[in-house]
Formats: C-alpha cells, sequence, structure tokens
C-alpha cells in the first residue's frame, strides 16, 4: 500500500447519514448525505459554553476557577496526515493548527477566603493552557487570539498583574508550560508546519527565545527537564534523515511470515505493520538522536541514534534510563511488545549497564496473571539519587507453576558495576511500588485469579522489615482503605506523601464506599503499626469528598461539596468542628439540563446479586404525565464473587449532570426519554468456573431486574426501551438483543460481535477460542445474527485503534442481520477513532441515535420488520 493510502484523509462513508424512512425496497443502500443535527433541544446544549468549574492548585492555597471551552475538537482538525504504525496512530508532523479554544476565564480563589484575583484573558481569546510553578508564587500560560495568534504570559500571584513575555519570531502553536525545578525557566514546544522546536522562557528577564531547529521528534516523545538541573532531554530526528521512504509500485517479491512448533498467542490488534514498506516507515518517524539542551540553546547528542523509546533522567541528573526498540520487527505484535533495549547510560552517552535486551514478546499465555519472562519492570528510585529497580518473574511468567514465590524486586545503584540485588520475592504477582521517602517504601502484589492484593510496607534499606500494611479483595470496594494524600515536594521535584509533624503520621482518603453508597473520608494512619483512626467523614444530605490537604497536622482541609440541588464548590474545614466555610460560589456546570432529576437507585437480581444505577428523569416530568420511554446505557464487568457485584456505587446525594460528550447518551432527556445511566450487568464466577461461563444468562437477567426496577417505581414503560453501549457495551448490547425480547431497540458504538475474530483472549477472559470454544461462540452474537429480530443501530469509527474492535466486526455484523431479514442501519464515522472526538461527529450520531430510538421507541405500533 503507497504512503498515500496509508495516511488518513476524509474517507468516503460507505453506510452513513441515509434518511432512516427509507422507502420500501431501499434495503442495504449505502450513501453519504453530510453529516445531520440532532435536534435543536439537543444541539443547545451542546453548544452552550460550560459554566466555571474549581480545581486547587498544588500547593493547596488556590483554587483555580475557570471556564473552559467543551473538549471537542473539528473533523477539519481530524483530517490532518495520520500515519497508524506498529499499533499507534501519529501525526507525521505534529498538529500546527491554531484555534481559538481554552479557558474563557479564569481566577484565582485564595483558601483563606480572600477575594479571587482575575486573570486576565484577550478579549474574544482564550487561555490555552497553564503550568504553576514549583513554589505555587508564579503561573505560566499561553493565550491565543484570532488575530494575534499564540503569546506567553507570566503571572505573579502576589501582585495578579499580568507581564508579557517577549518572544520575536513565534508564529506556531505552543504546547503547555513546563517549569524548571528551580523556578527560573519555562519550557515549550511550538508545531509549525516545518517542524515542532523548544523554546525558553527567561522568567526574570520575561523574555522567550527559541532554542533548538524545528527537529523535536513528537512521534517518539519530545523534551523533559533534566531533573533538577537547568537542562532539558530531548529526543530530536537524526540529522539528514531526508524525505520519507516512497512505496515502490512494484513489489519486490511475497511477505512471509513464519512459526516453528513455539506456542506464541497474541490479543487481536490493529494497525501493525503489514510489509517491508511499513517497516521503512516505522525506522524513519521513530528514530531518533537523544539531545541535552540547556536553556541559552547550547547542546550536545548523547550517544547514537536509534528507535529510543524513553530517556529518563535519573534523580540527581548525572544518569539516563534508556528504551531503545530494534529487529528483528514484528507483524503480530504493536511496539510496546518489539525487542527491547534498556540501558543505564551517562551523560556521555556510555553504556554503564545493560539492564535487560527483552526479546521479541509474542509468546505470553492468555492465562490469568500470567506475564512475560525475564524482566518486564525497569525505572528509577525517585527517592535516592540514582538506582533503578527492576520487576522479574522467578516462575518463567508462568502462574500454574507450583512455587512459593513467582516475582522478584531488585536494586541495582551508581555506577552500576555490580550484579542486581534482590530487594523483595513476592507470593503474587507484583503490582506496583510507591517510594515514598528513603525510609519507606510500599510493595503491592496480587492476583487476578483470587482478586487478592496485598501492601507491604518496608524500609528499603531493610528490606527483611517488611510487615503487611493492607491484606484485601481488589473487588471489595467496601474495604478499600483509600489512597495516600500526596503533596508536591520541591526540593526532590516529586509528588511524595504528607506527613505529620511527628515523622510516622500520613494520611488517607477513599471514597467510602458503603450500602448506602459512597461517604468519602479522611483517615490519619500511623505507619509503625498500621493502626488508623477516622479524621473526618462525609455525612447527612450531602456529598463531600477531600479536595486538598496540605496541612501536615491535618486541622485545616478544603473539601468539594454539592446534593442533588446544589452544584459542586469547594469549602474550607476546619477538624472538630461542623461549620463549613463556603470559598466557592460556581453555579450548575450544565444549566440546560437545570430541572432534570437524577438519583440513585438500587434493585435486585432474581439470583439474589444486588444491582445499582442512576435513574434521570426529563425536566419538569411528573408521574401524572404517564410512563416514560427509556434508554439505558451500560457496561458488563466481571467478578469473582457476588458479594462484590452487589456492592453499591455511586451516591444517592451527587449533583447529577452530564459531562459533555463522555455523556452524551444524557442527551436524550432533552428529546423525551428517561435514562437509566450505568445500570450494573455484572458477570459473576459461580461454582468455581469462569465468569463468561454464564454470560448470557446474567446479562438477560441483570436487564430484565433493570427494567422491573423502573416498572415498579411507575416512571418507565417496560414496553418502550432501548438499551446501548460502547465498545463492550456495543457487545453487551447485540446479545441483549439476539438472547432476549425485553428491549425495542438497540445502539450499539465500536463493538466487536464475533469473538472468533478475538480468539486469544478478551476484556477479562483468560481462555483462548481452542480452550473454551462454545463459551466464545455462544457469547458472539454473531451467531445468532439471525435471531436479532429487534432494530438496532450500529455505529463504529472507520479509523478505530482499539484492540479487538476492528470496524469490519460491524460490516460483517450488519450484513449478517441484513442477511436474515433483520432491522439494521450501519453508521461509519470518517476518521473517527475508537471513541468520538469530532463536533461534527458527536452531533451527527446524536441525531442518528434520536431519529433512530423515536421511530422504534416513543411509537409501540411502529413495524419492526
Amino acid at each position: 500500500m503507497s504512503l498515500i493510502a496509508r495516511i488518513t484523509t476524509c474517507a468516503a462513508v460507505l453506510v452513513a447519514a441515509v434518511p432512516i424512512a427509507t422507502r420500501a425496497g431501499a434495503q442495504g443502500v449505502a450513501s453519504s448525505q453530510g453529516y445531520q443535527e440532532p435536534p435543536e433541544s439537543i444541539r443547545r446544549i451542546l453548544d452552550a459554553p460550560p459554566a466555571a468549574t474549581g480545581s486547587v492548585s498544588p500547593d493547596g492555597k488556590w483554587i483555580v476557577i475557570a471556564a473552559r471551552e467543551p473538549a471537542v475538537t473539528s473533523i477539519a482538525d481530524m483530517a490532518e496526515p495520520t500515519l497508524y504504525l506498529a499499533g499507534r496512530r501519529f501525526h507525521p508532523v505534529a498538529s500546527y493548527r491554531v484555534d481559538t479554544v481554552g479557558i474563557r476565564s479564569m481566577r484565582l480563589k485564595p483558601v483563606t477566603g480572600s477575594a479571587a484575583k482575575p486573570v486576565p484573558v484577550p478579549a474574544g481569546g482564550r487561555i490555552a493552557q497553564y503550568s504553576w510553578s514549583p513554589d505555587g508564587h508564579m503561573i505560566a500560560y499561553t493565550t491565543v487570539d484570532r488575530s494575534l495568534g499564540m503569546a506567553i504570559k507570566l503571572f505573579p500571584v502576589s501582585t495578579a498583574t499580568e507581564i508579557s513575555v517577549s518572544a520575536a519570531g513565534l508564529h506556531g502553536k505552543l504546547g503547555a508550560p513546563s517549569w524548571s525545578n528551580d523556578g527560573k525557566y519555562v519550557a515549550l514546544t511550538e508545531a509549525t508546519r516545518n517542524g515542532t522546536a523548544l523554546w525558553m522562557v527567561n522568567v526574570a528577564t520575561h523574555t522567550a527565545k527559541r532554542i533548538t531547529p524545528y527537529t523535536i521528534n513528537t512521534v517518539t516523545g519530545g523534551c523533559d527537564w533534566l531533573s533538577k538541573a537547568s537542562q532539558l532531554v530531548c529526543l530530536m530526528n537524526v540529522a539528514g534523515r531526508g524525505a520519507p521512504p516512497r512505496d515502490g509500485q512494484t513489489p519486490a517479491g511475497p511477505i512471509v511470515q513464519e512459526s516453528y512448533g513455539r506456542a506464541a498467542p497474541v490479543r487481536t490488534i490493529e494497525y501493525l505493520l503489514k510489509n517491508q514498506h511499513d517497516e521503512a516507515l516505522f525506522d524513519y518517524y521513530f528514530a531518533n538522536q537523544i539531545t541535552i539542551v540547556t536553556p541559552d540553546g547550547a547542546s550536545r547528542n548523547v550517544g547514537k541514534p536509534g528507535i529510543h523509546t524513553r530517556a529518563d533522567a535519573s534523580p540527581d541528573a548525572r544518569w539516563l534510563l534508556v528504551r531503545t526498540v530494534h529487529r528483528p520487527y514484528s507483524y503480530q505484535v504493536a511496539l510496546n511488545d518489539f525487542p527491547e533495549r534498556i540501558e543505564v547510560w551517562s551523560l556521555d552517552g556510555r553504556v554503564a549497564r545493560t539492564v535487560t535486551d527483552r526479546p521479541l514478546t509474542d509468546n505470553v499465555s492468555s492465562a490469568r496473571d500470567a506475564v512475560a519472562a525475564g524482566i518486564r519492570v525497569v525505572s528509577w528510585r525517585p527517592d535516592v539519587p540514582a538506582t533503578v529497580f527492576t520487576v522479574e518473574a522467578l516462575d518463567g511468567g508462568d502462574p500454574r507453576k507450583q512455587m512459593e514465590r513467582h516475582d522478584r524486586v531488585s536494586l541495582m545503584s551508581a555506577p552500576f558495576t555490580s550484579a542486581p540485588q534482590p530487594f523483595m520475592d513476592l507470593e503474587m504477582r507484583y503490582r506496583g511500588i510507591t517510594w515514598m521517602y528513603p525510609d519507606l517504601a510500599l510493595v503491592n502484589e496480587g492476583t487476578s485469579r483470587t482478586a487478592k492484593l496485598r501492601t507491604w510496607a518496608v524500609n528499603p534499606s531493610s528490606p527483611a522489615s517488611a510487615r503487611v500494611l493492607f491484606d484485601r479483595s481488589s473487588e471489595d470496594r467496601y474495604g478499600d482503605p483509600g489512597r495516600f494524600v500526596m503533596v508536591y515536594d520541591a526540593a526532590s521535584d516529586r509528588m511524595v506523601p504528607l506527613r505529620g509533624a511527628d515523622g510516622h503520621t500520613m494520611y488517607l482518603t477513599g471514597d467510602g464506599a458503603s450500602a448506602e453508597g459512597d461517604r468519602p473520608f479522611l483517615d490519619a494512619i500511623d505507619m509503625r503499626d498500621g493502626s488508623k483512626h477516622r479524621i473526618w467523614q462525609n455525612s447527612g444530605d450531602h456529598y463531600e469528598f477531600v479536595a486538598s490537604l496540605t496541612d501536615p497536622a491535618a486541622r485545616t482541609f478544603v473539601t468539594r461539596r454539592e446534593s442533588p440541588t446544589e452544584p459542586p464548590n469547594f469549602f474550607r474545614r476546619e477538624v472538630g468542628s461542623d461549620v463549613a466555610t463556603k470559598l466557592t460560589e460556581l453555579s450548575d456546570p450544565a444549566p440546560a439540563f437545570a430541572g432534570v432529576t437524577g438519583k440513585l437507585i438500587t434493585y435486585t437480581r432474581a439470583d439474589g446479586v444486588k444491582l445499582s444505577a442512576t435513574m434521570y428523569l426529563p425536566a419538569g416530568y411528573t408521574q401524572s404525565q404517564g410512563r416514560l420511554p427509556f434508554f439505558f446505557w451500560a457496561y458488563p464487568r466481571e467478578f469473582l464473587s457476588a458479594a462484590a457485584a452487589s456492592e453499591v456505587r455511586g451516591s444517592p446525594y451527587e449533583f447529577k449532570r452530564p459531562s459533555l460528550p463522555r455523556d452524551r447518551q444524557l442527551l436524550l432527556l432533552a428529546a423525551g426519554y428517561g435514562v437509566l445511566d450505568g445500570p450494573s450487568m455484572p458477570i459473576v464466577a459461580k461454582n468455581g468456573k469462569e465468569p463468561n461461563d454464564s454470560y448470557v444468562e446474567q446479562l438477560v437477567a441483570s436487564a430484565k431486574a433493570a427494567i422491573d426496577a423502573i416498572d415498579s417505581m411507575g416512571v418507565g414503560d417496560r414496553n418502550r426501551v432501548a438499551v446501548g453501549g460502547h465498545s463492550y457495551g456495543a457487545f453487551m448490547t447485540a446479545n441483549l438483543l439476539a438472547h432476549s425480547t425485553l428491549f425495542r431497540a438497540g445502539v450499539a458504538e465500536s463493538g466487536a460481535y464475533n469473538r472468533t475474530l478475538t480468539p486469544f483472549g478478551f476484556q477479562a477472559e483468560p481462555r483462548t477460542f481452542w480452550q473454551a470454544e462454545d463459551i466464545y461462540s455462544t457469547m458472539s452474537p454473531f451467531y445468532y445474527a439471525d435471531k436479532i429480530k429487534t432494530p438496532i443501530l450500529l455505529i463504529h469509527g472507520v479509523n478505530d485503534d482499539n484492540d479487538g474492535t476492528f470496524p469490519i466486526q460491524s460490516e460483517r455484523m450488519f450484513a449478517a442481520i441484513k442477511g436474515n431479514g433483520g432491522t439494521v442501519r450501519y453508521v461509519q464515522l470518517p476518521l473517527e477513532p475508537h471513541g468520538y472526538t469530532a463536533r461534527e461527529s458527536l452531533r451527527h450520531v446524536m441525531w442518528e441515535t434520536v431519529t433512530w430510538l423515536d421511530r422504534y421507541v416513543k411509537n409501540p405500533a411502529e413495524k419492526t420488520n
């Protein structure tokens, strides 16, 4: 395939915006009539600028109140040339289109409660991105204006006076500001038609200058500060690389793949390398030169060029941990599984140690807890100057081997001449380390076979002293101890746990999940013995959680509080007092939904599993108006125990508003539908078997329980219910229509419907097709396409980049249902990946959905065949 063919442009839609009410006999037509607009009631909500929202500054002293534009793009943005290689989607030239989007207004509110300070925004313009200085005294931000382009600003919070940075020659699209650790400089990238360069702001002189050519390699990375030093390490294009390789018109020979008696199962992945030309393109775009750049523009190359995917500086800024992909490449796996060499380099490019040279990873079993053999995790310890930690499987990656210990964590320190020293051998699989302080680390291990999760507290200098801090089920939200409160530590340039003056008290915040819903909390924990005491917990008819805690004594903290009728706002609390001081006056973030009723409901499945969902009713609706047509939007999840599956999720005291475009299903409220959002669809392991062994039965039972719930409440018409979902939720939708007559219509977005096309596992399924052929077949709605007589709307992004959800899944499902006489419509969205982002696409999806549901759900007399 030629380079032009592999670079995406605005592709034709095979089956798209055909008016749904087509004439008789016009079955299977393919056409494109442009993007359609949803009803005015929905379009008005989509176009409405969101109200201001708040966030707390890193030092906990300020609340940033900002009104942002919706997080959507345009189809024109998406039409920029895009390449798909080795499982990666990227722009060969970084996006340089400058749009007037971002923050419309911004002000800083002191947590002390004094007056807010406005941050200037150019008239008709926007703040694009901003960043706090390490000491919290200043903000660096970029602005965008249609006539003036982009500019760089500084805002000292003490004077609240905007400072314009002089940046002669700046004409492209600026990236996010990034501060040096000492606060003297701010680095930003500038993307142009000719490439990407690095600019440096001198905070003292209020000037900026370009310090690199327009040759930063944005495909593999960019630039990062060299830890504490005022230098940056950049991945640059290889000098003299020339033009991209062209595809010859005459094939040089056949494409051959081979395997000789070695089991190499891999899950279904999209956009892999396919031929030698793809390999040449991969080498061209991914190859780079590691370069160290100083704020004054001096630079020097480090080591040789290669396909370096990362170059991470040690905390003392004297070493680099370099990851380099090398041949042989594979047409069966993506970049992350290509052969990779991980080395420690000195800053002059000398290889101090090769930590591992991992071969092609294409033979990991699909079994639960199976991992690659050899070293699979390599990273710096952030709490000490220059120590690398590694993780490798002691069982060769096979969890079925009977061993007392399955994983090993090891350490090696500068100058990296000694062999790695074992740090901890783990009974289960490694699940992460938090290097809290030089005298304390938290080591997590767990197993997905039993959902067991264990956390060890250990002094890194004395690993034999390790003791269990938490030991629980990862599925158990009710027993979750919470997360450690983290604060920024300028001395080490990283986030660390907030620690009391006594040196052993730390703090935990958590959801406080319970049978009555979430009740967030703040706990103090004594790290010497793990004992805890509760400082504060949410109670009453509000939902409230800790938004910021920076006081080492935990005497004061900031919360965010809301209720079903009150939008989220920030409050300051004093321990021991029931009084909360309101700090902000934020309005309804989605005023178009004012009057909408949202509540958490609970109900029970026939087998006793407790379920929950959030039910939304249209503004102004009363039961005297009659029962509503309903739309269910769901996503099934697997559980190993019925108790975990029965746990309530969410709170009945939340202020329910959609977050667009993610929650676009709630826009159906404006079209007169009730919406059941996130109804539990648990698939529970029973009688020692895998959860999916009874997938269909449990799925249908959960759906029936949800319909019974809205029916018993007197708000939903059980004969006018539709179901929908995205990805695995689309798979669920097709299965419900294939195996039940509960619904009048379905909407399935970007799904996979034939599990024989994902034969080495999907979701949490640990078995291959050949190990569980009946399960794969029974779970595949494609096999039951002849049973799907309920109208189904299939939607899929043409450039879906998610593992397993090839667009052909929807293409073949459409053909199967159509061929068996079902009612089906298939919409392909040009340029869209797995999740839809273009404004035009989102509007069109809502038009398709409303039109489909109005025809087949609102009017029960409408024939479905």
